[in-house]
């Protein structure tokens, strides 16, 4: 099981097209601040924008556009978005 964020920062196409990324559902955020707690585990593909998520008791970790990330089930964190965010998501238990 997955205790922390894991970025991998520009994966290759075919990476994305194992995961089908692109028939994942789209999330967009404005410039914000909020707290988030994960009830599953998230992958995400950071399509444009500029965050700062902070674990409970963790390490800011920074992603931007080009990173595909994933968020491990019962996270606690800081979502802190610097540019606004679009990604596509999937979440898996």
């Amino acid at each position: 099981m997955l205790s922390k964020i894991v970025v991998q920062k520009n994966p290759d196409e075919r990476t994305l097209k194992e995961l089908n990324v692109s028939s994942w559902p789209i999330w967009a955020k404005e410039v914000s601040e909020f707290p988030w707690e994960y009830d599953c585990d998230e992958t995400c593909y950071i399509l444009e924008g500029e965050v700062i998520v902070t674990p409970e008791n963790g390490e800011p970790v920074s992603i931007t556009a080009g990173d595909l990330v994933r968020f491990p089930k019962g996270m606690k964190c800081r979502w802190k978005i610097l540019k606004s965010v679009r990604k596509h998501y999937s979440f898996s238990e």
